[in-house]
């Protein structure tokens, strides 16, 4: 399997491949079809396992991606489902010490995950709609 791109700049996995054809999988459709081997150039840099990642919608990889464990997780789905909620009070509420709910809170901002947000005049985070719309998807 390996990542190539035609001429228009549509992005595939090559399935199977003979000397003048390649079978292709379109990693956002899954549908597959034939390509002249000619028109198709290897994309270089780009793993055929994170091309075919593309399957999932982007806000669920993201999410998927950005939580680390269960309890990174869980505290995504709590800042979605309660939030935003002040950091002080997910200090009290969970089993995170310090460092390690501002470390989680600091990736999911940099995930585009989490947005700083004042709740009763403190600082707390809120999800983004990216988050929601991943979130969405998988607690269905």
């Amino acid at each position: 399997m390996r990542t190539v791109r035609d001429g228009s700049g549509e992005t595939y996995l090559v399935v199977t491949e003979s000397s003048d054809a390649c079978k292709v999988r379109d990693p956002e459709t899954g549908e597959e079809g034939y390509r002249d081997r000619d028109e198709l150039e290897p994309v270089a840099g780009e793993s055929p396992l994170a091309t075919s990642a593309r399957a999932v919608p982007e806000p669920v990889r993201r999410v998927l991606t950005a939580a680390p464990d269960e309890r990174a997780l869980g505290l995504l789905v709590e800042l979605h489902e309660r939030g935003p909620l002040s950091v002080r009070y997910l200090l009290d509420a969970t089993d995170l010490c310090e460092s390690d709910l501002l470390g989680l809170l600091t990736e999911f901002r940099a995930a585009g995950l989490l947005a700083e947000s004042a709740v009763a005049g403190e600082r707390g985070y809120a999800t983004t709609e990216l988050a929601d719309d991943g979130l969405a998807s998988l607690l269905d």
